[in-house]
């Protein structure tokens, strides 16, 4: 195997023996794989084909392979086998010349043994690539589109698509397989960043139009003396569904990591035994999972590959995998939640694990109802700078980073945070400046629109031309592909000097790096005093 495509890929270089994430070999080559076939089906739908079960499947297949969230073979080569029957079908449509297509495109199988094989030749994988800066721009693509792929998944599960989105993906993927032009390939990873935009603006308008917009809440961290579930991942819908089953069942539904911002829509806010969050970052979870005491349900990533001694309370659902998980099942186009609740009822109340309560739900219509009094503080130097600290968390010791920077700040500065990244500070006293908390949490990553539309509003508010002239400086934690996106989606917006860390993506070669930091003055976190001086003076 050779993966490199998260933040904590051995030695900043890649995994090769098996992944930080705990994915083995076997099921990462599958992986890859999976990858090549979706590929080589977008190059056959650019040639004129595009169906609702081509644009169903292909952002899930993604979805899949990102890091943390299926790492079951069986999955994988399912997921494999539509890919090619889907192929194949719009050869058939579009009546082509097999012979005038590239492998990615004809390749086949009679068994599951001869995709194990195909999986483990050298063509399919990363390294096939030998150019390191084509190779480098092409994995930089192909990371922002699975990025794009899960946010796009998640709108799609709430009834909003965009087909251009699809489009793109369509037409990106099958330059991959023709072009080895560096400078259309660099263009290709901006383009990529403006589609990252449209989905995330797209899944803005799902969430908010579903369940409302984000209001200031205080959540509670701790825990009551009922039976419980646990719902980690980022799924709205499958937490609605569980919420409305769940009614009246004499259990409660507490919330892990990324679903925390769950609390903040006020739709939720009518179900009572919708309790509280419970624990922190995905990490943590092989402690916090232990003690819950109830089950535990994944909708997305982030899985980390469970324990014996709770693995039997984990339920899996969407395109989460993990051999030995019950999966949840559907019935009527919704999930079937009988089976976590019943088992629910057997179990003891979650264990305390901390007192008091989180404040969030500063999104981009909440902030923008607060824009008067924020724009009043900067003009009177109440507010010297917002720094952004959004994106992910992570095991490695690094990361202690973020919480000795946000402690460090200046006392006149307000963090701008979504994604996990903020379990690094949120639960530290920061206190407020005016009323207005110093750290304003958006929500998941999957609300990182939020940010730029809080951005660009304030842009206009001070009449600038250039969002690179607002008293916003950006510090941002990466691990996985869905962070790549929101990067790109950065650069698109002409959004300059990005501090990124704890380290640059392996998967960057050094000359498009330099590339990278002389057209937009990306570099990578110091030390903290250094970097509270460059961003914030």
């Amino acid at each position: 195997m050779f993966c490199f495509q998260c933040q904590e890929a051995a030695r900043n270089e890649g995994c090769t023996v098996r992944g930080v994430c705990g994915k083995d070999e076997e099921t990462a080559n599958l992986q890859d794989l999976l990858v090549y076939t979706i590929k080589g089906l977008a190059y056959v739908c650019n040639k004129g084909y595009l169906d609702e079960e081509i644009t169903d499947y292909i952002p899930k297949a993604l979805f899949t392979t990102i890091t943390n969230v299926n790492f079951d073979k069986n999955d994988i080569i399912s997921y494999i086998k539509r890919g090619v029957e889907l192929r194949e079908k719009v050869i058939e449509k579009l009546n082509l010349n097999r012979e005038e297509l590239p492998k990615q495109a004809t390749w086949t199988y009679e068994s599951d043994e001869d995709i194990i094989k195909m999986a483990n030749s050298d063509e399919v994988r990363i390294l096939a690539e030998k150019n390191e800066d084509i190779r480098s721009l092409k994995e930089l693509i192909t990371y922002g589109i699975k990025g794009i792929g899960a946010y796009l998944t998640h709108a799609m599960r709430l009834g909003y698509n965009n087909e251009e989105i699809h489009k793109f993906i369509i037409r990106a993927f099958s330059r991959l397989i023709e072009s080895e032009d560096v400078d259309e390939l660099f263009n290709l990873a901006l383009e990529t960043g403006k589609y990252a935009v449209e989905t995330l603006a797209l899944l803005d308008k799902a969430n908010t139009e579903t369940y409302g917009h984000p209001e200031i809440t205080e959540v509670s961290l701790e825990v009551r003396d009922r039976p419980g579930i646990l719902i980690s991942g980022h799924d709205l819908k499958d937490l609605e569904e569980l919420l409305e089953q769940s009614k009246g069942q004499g259990v409660d539904i507490y919330t892990h990591s990324e679903m925390l911002p769950a609390h903040y829509y006020p739709f939720f806010k009518k179900y009572e035994h919708f309790a509280g969050n419970y624990g922190g970052s995905w990490w943590r979870q092989t402690e916090e999972f232990e003690k819950f005491n109830g089950p535990i349900v994944m909708t997305t990533n982030c899985l980390v590959p469970p324990k014996d001694s709770y693995k039997d309370r984990v339920y899996v659902t969407n395109e989460v995998g993990y051999p030995g998980l019950k999966r949840i099942p559907e019935k009527n186009g919704k999930k079937d939640f009988s089976e976590v609740i019943e088992h629910a009822k057997k179990c003891k109340p979650p264990t305390p694990l901390e007192k008091g309560k989180i404040v969030g739900g500063f999104a981009h219509n909440q902030v923008l109802a607060l824009a008067d009094k924020i724009i009043e503080a900067v003009k009177s130097g109440k507010i010297r700078k917002f720094v952004v600290m959004a994106g992910c968390d992570g095991r490695h010791k690094t990361r202690e980073y973020y919480t000795e920077f946000a402690k460090k700040l200046p006392k006149d500065t307000v963090i701008l945070t979504c994604g996990c990244a903020k379990y690094r500070f949120i639960k530290l006293d920061l206190g407020e400046i005016d009323g207005i908390p110093r750290v304003l949490d958006a929500g998941q990553c999957n609300d990182s629109y939020s940010l730029v539309k809080i951005a660009l509003a304030l842009k206009d508010a001070f009449g600038l031309e250039d969002i690179n002239d607002l008293p916003i400086a950006y510090n941002i934690a990466w691990y996985e592909q869905k962070a790549v996106a929101v990067l790109l989606a950065l650069l698109y917006l002409g959004v300059k000097n990005i501090v990124l860390g704890p380290t640059l993506p392996a998967f960057l070669s050094e000359n498009v790096a330099k590339v990278l930091v002389e057209k937009f003055g990306i570099s990578q976190i110091t030390t903290v005093d250094e970097d509270i001086k460059r961003l914030v003076g």
